[in-house]
């Protein structure tokens, strides 16, 4: 690579950092491991190259070169790639990360939701995605449908507060379909009942038939989303990862190679579970290295058609 080619894409990067990760000079020179007034340069070198406009429009090309190799790899058939945002020492600041990956799902997403045809859209829960679909902008498709893939509440009753169908549908203006279930049941029969309700059945059967799927991908870890959400326990993370968990899609644990768990846990989910391969696009919104193991792991699995991750977890994925 040319010392030119090198100092636009460090100012790229840079200038993604300060537009849209929204990131100070001092956190860019800490990030990037350059002095402040090196991180002051490439900015300013990213606007008179006319890298920046409304968007950044040079493509950073370590992430396309990554993005590009997670697609012939994995047979996906779109991939966002964004800058991990750690610093010198190597230090993941998940929350820059979240807010690059938060632009970069709303940006693809918008390309299905626009669509003037009406759509039947799958849509998880997930901290990322939520924060994708709070940047989508608002646009009237009361010709969609939003399905949400999870059980509405917990087994108290207490809702998700990461449960983000009904956002998206707000933000469209479309009809919301709630899954009328606790997300894990008291037991296998009492899932059994849940699943067997008309209403249960009227939504899962939109589900299958929706045209796009957009969800996150959790780790199986205490702290992790279920677990500090209250719907699994430590006994329970502890029995998943004994059984070799690594993440979950909407619920469904899986372990290194992709492969659904069964376990007592399995047996109490009232999430549809998913087709692999898809039969319809169906997109994952994850990165950050916690979530490195879990997003190469539905890789392997088959379970996806197209990722929006970080530069970490997609180096992580290529490594077999």
């Amino acid at each position: 690579m040319s010392s030119s080619s090198s100092k636009l894409d460090l100012a790229a990067r840079a200038a993604w950092m300060y537009y849209v990760a929204g990131n100070t000079q001092n956190e860019i020179a800490e990030r990037l491991g350059i002095s402040r007034q090196m991180a002051q340069r490439m900015v300013a070198y990213a606007g008179a190259s006319n890298l920046v406009k409304v968007q950044i429009t040079h493509p950073i090309s370590s992430c396309l070169e990554l993005a590009q190799g997670l697609q012939q790899r994995y047979g996906l058939e779109v991939c966002r790639v964004v800058p991990s945002n750690a610093g010198a020492s190597g230090d993941d600041d998940a929350q820059g990360v979240q807010q690059m990956l938060a632009v970069a799902g709303a940006e693809l997403m918008e390309q299905f939701l626009r669509q003037e045809a009406p759509l039947i859209v799958n849509v998880g829960s997930g901290r990322t995605l939520k924060a994708a679909i709070e940047k989508i902008t608002d646009m009237e498709r009361p010709q969609h449908q939003i399905v949400s893939m999870i059980g509405a509440f917990a087994s108290d009753g207490s809702a998700n507060r990461y449960d983000v169908a009904l956002l998206a549908a707000e933000k469209m203006q479309s009809r919301f379909y709630l899954l009328p279930a606790p997300r894990v049941a008291e037991n296998e029969a009492d899932r059994k009942q849940w699943c067997n309700h008309r209403a249960y059945q009227i939504v899962t059967g939109l589900a299958q038939r929706a045209d796009v799927t957009f969800l996150g991908i959790g780790t199986i870890a205490l702290q992790g989303a279920m677990h500090e959400d209250g719907f699994i326990d430590d006994e329970e993370v502890a029995q998943l990862q004994k059984q070799g968990a690594v993440g979950e899609l909407i619920c469904h644990a899986f372990d290194v190679a992709g492969k659904m768990l069964r376990s007592p846990l399995a047996a109490r989910i009232t999430t549809p579970p998913l087709s692999s391969p898809p039969a319809k696009p169906v997109i994952a919104l994850a990165g950050g290295r916690k979530k490195a193991e879990a997003v190469r792991g539905a890789l392997r699995g088959g379970w996806l058609t197209g990722l929006v991750t970080d530069e970490y977890c997609a180096q992580f994925a290529l490594q077999d």
